[in-house]
């Protein structure tokens, strides 16, 4: 109840006109998410804004959830699913946001915020915009159509690729089961390059099934396909393939339910259909198929010319940029300032301290020159912060912002740059690193923060009220679930599992708690998985992750120190250990998971991994570097 009267704290409930005016008369910008009575509010985006709120701490930042349903001004959005931001400051539109894009969404809330501000402080006038969905004239609704239609972002993709789309239908999404299902998808390696929730209206229903019009169930078809919502997607292989509709309709299964049960019990029909025609998912039959029904749902659904294909302009790209010690003690707030006011996002950030042969390895080109010695010097003598920033065309800005690498000439001919003003006296060397090329960032970001995995376990106290929860999180965070179990464990089991708390006091108990009832397994994989997915859960002690860290799962969902709702690994060799006890040896398992386990789920793209399944053969120089960190703060490995 608790994590629920917070949830209502944070978005303001609309319901009605009354209740919408008072919001336009609110001073400061108010973000509201427009749903439908019967689908709710975008849950996906909950977490982020709640983040967003308590790291801005702004009382002229607001947010709002409207029912269309009851408020005059939205009628226009009724019926209409896909996730829709309206932006009001004032009382006026100033920007709009359609679907849960999240890192954009961050990006327009503090664009807009420091927008409202401005008018509000220096008696600017707002941008007011327009937005079709509030237009009340249908005749000019029908005029402005087609070159709205025209002006709509185009969904742009590569040519050598092949697509599809897939259905999942009124009855699963009805049952609750479309995030599961999306969840499958995303595992089992397919790429969704579009997705829209919509409910169809018996005319489109009967126009996309025209090819089903002489079968018998035809007319019930229809009504079923139009009956509620269905989430419509755009899928492709994320390895490519030479025709993706074939592995699309061998993962979904036999149109019959039964045959789908009998013949592929693992398919998406066995799993989630109940007859023939309530099967749970659609497939293209063919690729003639698939090409008409992306016309039909996605109009501006096409494939990029080479030209388009070899241009990186409008490409969001990575760049790393390294704060050495003697400016990342006292500098660091002064020069993260000025990267986000450059417009850079920091996408991932760490500080290490680097041995003599990581420094090595990393500036390998660099041994043999003469100012070599000082480089290696500064770069061991404290905790080096290592940042990936992202925008478009980073490198290049880093590049300019960064200045001249010879310290005197960035002093003689850029004075702004950073590298002259984070200078340090009698010190030869420049102090802050940035990548020469789009190739280098991504080989010194994967050096710095490379790919792992971590274990995750949802356990019994939370699987029943806050597992969707939790997972939703999961995915917002932009971690990968590459397996996924639901067990109960052994007595004998979960002795094994925590065997390293065999001495505490606590054992017994934390044994019988996690045999009492089923628990969530989860491999999960990102850039510095171990240490986000454990900022994420947050101190063991829940009063502590109450206090200070009071956005994080433990916080949130957690009563006490043994029902703490979550674990996760220590460190990434204990990861590593863990894993390999809960699934198994998971590269020579692959493809018999594909074929014979239920209770697992594994990504094309992991199977084809061989250096990523076995980190022991093929591990970073830097992979090391976070595991004495967390045993100091933590004392033991993984935490009960």
């Amino acid at each position: 109840m608790a994590g629920k009267k917070k949830e209502a704290s944070l978005q303001a409930s609309i319901t009605n006109q009354e209740q919408w005016e008072e919001m336009l008369a609110t001073k400061g910008l108010t973000v509201v998410d427009v749903n439908q009575q019967w689908c709710g509010p975008c849950r996906a985006v909950v977490s982020l804004l709640r983040k967003i709120k308590n790291e801005l701490g702004d009382e002229l930042l607001h947010f709002a959830t409207a029912e269309a349903d009851g408020i005059d001004a939205l009628e226009k959005y009724r019926g209409k699913c896909e996730p829709t931001f309206l932006f009001y400051g004032g009382g006026e539109l100033v920007a709009v946001l359609r679907g849960a894009n999240a890192p954009l969404l961050q990006k327009m809330i503090v664009e807009e915020l420091a927008k409202e501000k401005s008018v509000l402080e220096q008696g600017g006038e707002r941008k007011v915009v327009k937005d079709d969905g509030l237009v009340n004239d249908e005749k000019k609704e029908e005029e402005e159509a087609p070159q709205r239609s025209e002006n709509e972002e185009s969904i742009i993709v590569h040519a050598s690729k092949s697509y599809t789309v897939a259905i999942i239908k009124p009855d699963a999404v009805a049952h609750g089961k479309a995030n599961e299902i999306i969840m499958k998808i995303q595992d089992a390696g397919f790429e969704i390059l579009a997705h829209e929730e919509r409910t169809l209206t018996e005319v489109e229903a009967q126009e996309f099934y025209q090819h089903k019009a002489a079968e018998a169930c035809f007319e019930d078809l229809v009504q079923f396909m139009s009956s509620g919502p269905s989430h419509i997607l755009v899928l492709s292989e994320a390895e490519g393939s030479a025709n993706i509709v074939p592995a699309w309709r061998e993962f979904i299964g036999p149109a019959d339910i039964e045959e789908a049960r009998r013949e592929k019990p693992e398919s998406l029909r066995a799993q989630y259909g109940t007859q023939t025609l309530f099967n749970a998912v659609h497939g293209s039959e063919d690729s003639d198929q698939a090409s008409r029904e992306l016309a039909f749902f996605f109009p501006n659904f096409r494939t990029a010319s080479v030209t388009e294909q070899d241009g990186e302009e409008d490409h969001v790209e990575r760049t790393l940029a390294l704060i050495r010690p003697d400016i990342a003690r006292e500098n660091r707030e002064d020069i993260l300032a000025q990267i986000h006011k450059s417009g850079f996002t920091v996408a991932l950030q760490r500080e290490v301290m680097l041995t003599e042969e990581q420094v090595r390895h990393f500036y390998f080109q660099h041994v043999d020159a003469d100012y070599f010695p000082a480089l290696l010097r500064s770069m061991t003598s404290g905790p080096v912060l290592a940042l990936a920033l992202a925008r478009r065309e980073a490198v290049h800005h880093w590049k300019n912002i960064l200045g001249p690498s010879d310290v005197n000439k960035a002093k003689e001919e850029s004075p702004a740059c950073l590298r002259a003003q984070f200078s340090v006296e009698n010190e030869p060397i420049n102090q802050l690193h940035g990548s020469a090329s789009h190739e280098e960032a991504e080989q010194e970001i994967n050096f710095f923060f490379p790919k792992q995995r971590t274990l995750a376990v949802i356990k019994p106290d939370a699987m029943e009220e806050h597992r969707e929860k939790i997972l939703e999180e999961i995915h917002a965070n932009s971690f990968s679930v590459t397996q996924l179990k639901e067990t109960v464990l052994s007595r004998e089991m979960a002795e094994e599992f925590y065997k390293e708390h065999r001495e505490k006091p606590f054992f017994s108990q934390l044994v019988e708690f996690m045999c009492r009832g089923p628990c969530m397994m989860l491999v999960l994989s990102k850039e510095n998985a171990v240490e986000e997915w454990r900022a994420m859960m947050g101190p063991t002690d829940p009063d502590q992750a109450k206090a200070t860290c009071p956005k994080s799962l433990r916080a949130r969902f957690a009563s006490d120190l043994l029902h703490n709702s979550v674990h996760g690994a220590s460190n990434e060799q204990h990861a590593e250990e863990k894993i390999r006890f809960i699934f198994g040896d998971i590269c020579s398992n692959a493809e018999l998971t594909r074929d014979g386990e239920s209770d697992r789920t594994i990504s094309a793209k992991e199977q084809d991994n061989s250096a990523y399944e076995n980190t022991e053969i093929s591990r970073s120089p830097t992979e090391e570097m976070s595991d004495n960190h967390h045993q100091q703060h933590e004392g033991m490995q993984g935490d009960p």
